[in-house]
């Protein structure tokens, strides 16, 4: 009988940390790394989060527009690094500043920072395995 309330208290218990995990992820809220990663690091989706709430980083979808517009991390800014305009992007931006880098699965972040780093960008790292391994850990995405 015993047995039988421990095993219902601890499912329960299970149940409401899943449910409360379940999407929690996100760029807004949540914990805060201590410092900034190493230049060019992939992060795991929790460390990622930690990292892009750090003081002057810029969230940078790397993905097409229409990828965007499915649905990206809030506070997201969209360069697709396979345009013809990536470069005139990139020049928009302030190369002091941080910059966390994501796409779908981790392939176009490498090569955006890349050409990140050829163009004087320095403070930059992504997300391993991309914004779907962020989803599969509970991240939440936005789509406005």
């Amino acid at each position: 009988m015993k047995r039988a309330g421990l095993a219902a208290a601890l499912l329960a218990t299970s149940l409401l940390l899943g449910g409360c995990a379940a999407g929690s992820l996100t760029t807004t809220a949540g914990p805060t790394a201590a410092a900034a990663p190493a230049a060019g690091s992939s992060l795991q989706p929790a460390e990622f989060a930690a990292a892009a709430k750090l003081p002057d980083t810029i969230l940078l979808d790397v993905r097409t527009p229409a990828e965007f517009a499915v649905g990206h991390l809030e506070g997201a800014v969209n360069a697709d690094v396979q345009s013809a305009d990536f470069a005139q992007a990139l020049a928009a931006l302030d190369p002091d500043r941080n910059y966390a880098v994501y796409c779908r699965s981790g392939s176009r972040s490498k090569a955006a920072m890349a050409v990140m780093q050829q163009s004087g960008f320095s403070n930059l790292f992504d997300l391993a395995g991309g914004i779907g391994a962020w989803q599969s850990a509970g991240g939440q995405v936005v789509t406005d």
